[in-house]
């Protein structure tokens, strides 16, 4: 039995954290480095219509690891303290079938020592012990005595300042995370099929890369943000646009390229670490029986449109980079290719379940993306106050609607694929306006149904827009030995 176990394939999930579909050399970015990404991509399929169904960190990363939609497991908004759904993960999944599972980086789960399934966790949460853990990657810093050093380069979880990571190369959390994967491959049991994921932390704020990796791009042209017309006039942007606007000042033209210069190199970093994972595996002689599936759980406005961060349902926000790398004897037919379906987060579960020849549970809402024309339209849905966005993506054109002043986007990617043109109010696009609408109209519910009235969208009064006190910077971690002290309300250190 153990040898007939041990010929199924392995399957290594790769997750990014808040890094944008387009940002990839093989996307046809100008700029970006990822040369290994890029090569993995050209051995597979490449999606280049995934979306994640709610752009924000936790709800993506239910959906990745259970197939439901942010309706299925009950979190369109950022619960920190919301266990799992009760359902079967892809991890547990995995393992009723004979596989080993182990997951490495960030998981983002509650509590945070939840194994989901997993046979073991090894957890790097971004500094949030008030959930309950001190993670995998303090304590490493500690045993190297750097303990509580993590966050004292200074630069917040969720702002857009950088600086050059102030610790040495072998304590970066990126380095941390593939050289903790490599060690979960030795250590395997040869005798049954694997399944890994690795989830890296970054390029998600802070930006802190290495000075190696700035200093390539130094030499880089570093492209510039886009701004559609729409997004001209402060007073003309939906509510939920300008919340961001107000949170997010908008950055100088030369503090733009840093960052983006700093967040490229992040990048960069994360895909060279991705090399010696793959060696690890052809040294272990695992690489050509195992799939690889690298996604995002959102992506980063990154200063296009003057808006910044996620929670948004425009292209660099909700859409992410994903392809797939079959087993080497399963891939001839899908050797670089490039799909235009649309998929989710939730079409991940499925497709490698089926790559390893193992049933899907019927609580996964998801589809395959093997052989699978793709889904006929795609909804997506984040917060549910002044915040509120919703989206219908269905063949070239997608609608956002913000029901806060009750405000429609409608873009024909196609034709305008970085969104310049909002064409909501032309007359020529008014069919496919109301068709796009009566799908959104057909997968609301909750809340949602007071901001509609029969056949139309009505929202609600935009609420009068805040004084923002940002003093806190954005979730700013501090010195974290001794352990910072429980929040009486629970609340989680960097709550966007």
């Amino acid at each position: 039995m153990g040898q007939a176990m041990s010929t199924r394939p392995n399957v290594l999930l790769i997750t990014v954290d808040q890094w944008p579909g387009f940002l990839l050399g093989a996307a046809g970015h100008p700029v970006i480095e990822t040369p290994t990404i890029d090569t993995l991509a050209a051995a597979g399929t490449r999606y280049a219509a995934t979306y994640s169904e709610c752009p924000i960190c936790i709800p993506a990363r239910r959906t990745l690891m259970t197939g439901l939609s942010p309706r299925g497991h009950g979190d369109r908004v950022f619960k920190t303290q919301e266990p799992m759904p009760d359902a079967p993960t892809l991890a547990s999944t995995f393992r009723a079938n004979g596989y080993q599972a182990t997951s490495v980086g960030k998981l983002h789960v509650y509590p945070q020592r939840d194994r989901i399934g997993f046979d073991d966790t090894i957890i790097a949460e971004e500094g949030r012990p008030q959930l309950g853990a001190v993670d995998d990657y303090d304590t490493f810093l500690a045993d190297r005595g750097l303990a509580g050093q993590q966050f004292m380069h200074g630069m917040s979880n969720n702002e857009y300042a950088w600086r050059e990571w102030h610790l040495s190369e072998f304590d970066h959390v990126t380095n941390w995370t593939a050289r903790e994967t490599c060690r979960a491959i030795k250590r395997r049991d040869p005798t049954r099929p694997a399944f890994w994921n690795m989830s890296f932390t970054h390029p998600h704020p802070p930006l802190v890369p290495l000075r190696s990796y700035l200093e390539r791009y130094e030499r880089s042209a570093i492209d510039a943000p886009v701004n559609g017309d729409w997004a001209e006039n402060f007073d003309d942007l939906p509510h939920a646009l300008q919340l961001v606007r107000l949170y997010w000042s908008e950055l100088s033209p030369r503090a733009m390229i840093e960052m983006r210069r700093a967040f490229y190199a992040l990048c960069t970093h994360i895909d060279h670490q991705i090399r010696v994972v793959l060696g690890t595996l052809r040294e272990e002689g695992l690489l050509d029986n195992t799939a690889i599936l690298f996604t995002a759980d959102h992506g980063d406005m990154q200063g296009n449109h003057g808006l910044y961060a996620k929670r948004l349902f425009l292209e660099p926000s909700a859409c992410v980079p994903t392809f797939l790398v079959l087993p080497k004897g399963d891939m001839a037919e899908s050797r670089g290719s490039v799909r235009e379906d649309l998929f989710g987060l939730a079409d991940v579960m499925p497709t490698l379940l089926e790559i390893a020849g193992i049933t899907v549970p019927d609580t996964c809402e998801g589809i395959s993306m093997l052989g699978s024309e793709g889904r006929p339209f795609f909804y997506g849905e984040c917060m549910e106050d002044g915040k509120a966005t919703r989206m219908i993506r269905e063949g070239g054109f997608k609608l956002i609607w913000y029901p806060a002043g009750n405000r429609v986007q409608l873009f024909d990617l196609a034709n305008d694929p970085k969104e310049c043109r909002n064409l909501a109010d032309d007359a020529a696009h008014a069919e496919t306006r109301k068709r796009l609408e009566t799908t959104l109209i057909s997968q609301l519910y909750g809340v949602d149904l007071d901001w509609i009235e029969g056949d139309q969208l009505k929202g609600f009064e935009a609420p009068d827009l805040p004084r923002l006190d940002n003093r806190g910077l954005s979730g700013q971690r501090g010195l974290h030995y001794p352990t910072p002290p429980f929040d009486a309300k629970g609340q989680v250190v960097g709550t966007i």
